[in-house]
């Protein structure tokens, strides 16, 4: 067990490896998608909105620095002090000129309350010169990088115009991995067309290719994107919350214990969230999690 937890939290991780809580401030690099601006595709993901999945992130108006300032400014009531995590966030964050890249991400981490870096970015755009700086990185600070790979199944990932095959995704992740990275992989459930057993496939899959961590997400029909427009159309199922909570303690039951859960359910906002509307009640969605893990007496790793 993880601090009196049934799975290997994220915040258990964090206060092993640095001794105290730390938090995440999210960043807007100021990047587009390889998947809107025409060189893969230009509809993006389906479930991806225009903020590019960085709604609670910085203003790209703004230096890195100021929206470091800005971001901790917004959590000093409850983090007053103590080191963060600089999270770029909006949309695919190695997709640039590699000078640029290396000048926002030294840039964040010369803030004096920036433990290290977390860049969420496509597997597709990791070319040799960026994989060698985040090397550079690795080696000098705390690092980890997020892939989204959301299913293993290509019919779905094709469905939701994801971009990528799952071969593209393997070989990033196997680069990163031996250059000691830390990968951190998103996982959607709820995805059209996929059953139980697809998801826990899914799961089963990242166990295999050395992935540090996970974020697991709840699929969320977001106002005017593509999958919104899906929905209207062909009104397929979405799931029921306590259907969740049991597939995501499945989920863990089959999970690496090594492997970092960072999430067990996204964050929808009340203004653009079409459904599931009773994903709104994060809270309750997460302690039912922990109250089902204990009922169903699951540890992460017990099934594996």
């Amino acid at each position: 067990m993880w601090n009196n937890k049934r799975f290997h939290s994220l915040n258990y991780a964090l206060k092993k490896e640095f001794g105290e809580k730390i938090y995440k401030v999210s960043l807007d690099g100021g990047f587009t998608c390889p998947n809107r601006d025409g060189k893969v595709g230009s509809k993006g993901c389906v479930f991806c909105s225009d903020a590019g999945s960085g709604e609670y992130a910085g203003s790209r108006s703004r230096s890195i620095t100021e929206q470091i300032e800005e971001q901790l400014i917004l959590i000093s009531k409850k983090f007053p002090e103590g080191r963060v995590i600089a999270y770029f966030q909006n949309f695919t964050n190695t997709y640039g000129d590699i000078e640029y890249l290396e000048s926002i991400y030294r840039e964040a981490l010369a803030h004096p309350r920036v433990a290290g870096l977390a860049i969420a970015t496509r597997p597709d755009a990791l070319p040799s010169d960026v994989i060698d700086l985040l090397t550079d990185i690795h080696r000098e600070h705390y690092l980890w990088i997020e892939l989204g790979l959301q299913t293993m199944h290509d019919h779905t990932a094709e469905l939701i115009n994801r971009g990528y095959d799952l071969e593209v995704f393997h070989s990033s992740v196997k680069k990163l991995v031996e250059r000691g990275i830390k990968v951190v992989t998103h996982l959607i459930v709820g995805l059209p067309g996929e059953c139980r057993e697809d998801i826990l496939k899914s799961v089963e899959y990242i166990n295999s290719i050395g992935v540090w961590g996970v974020k697991i997400h709840l699929l969320h029909i977001i106002k005017d994107t593509a999958l919104h427009r899906m929905y209207e159309k062909v009104k397929f199922r979405v799931m029921e919350e306590q259907e969740y909570i049991d597939l995501v303690c499945d989920m863990i039951a089959i999970l690496h214990e090594d492997i970092v859960i960072h999430r067990l359910t996204g964050d929808g906002s009340r203004d653009t969230l079409i459904a599931p509307i009773w994903s709104l009640n994060k809270r309750r969605v997460l302690n039912s999690i922990d109250k089902r893990l204990k009922e169903r007496d699951i540890v992460q790793g017990d099934e594996k």
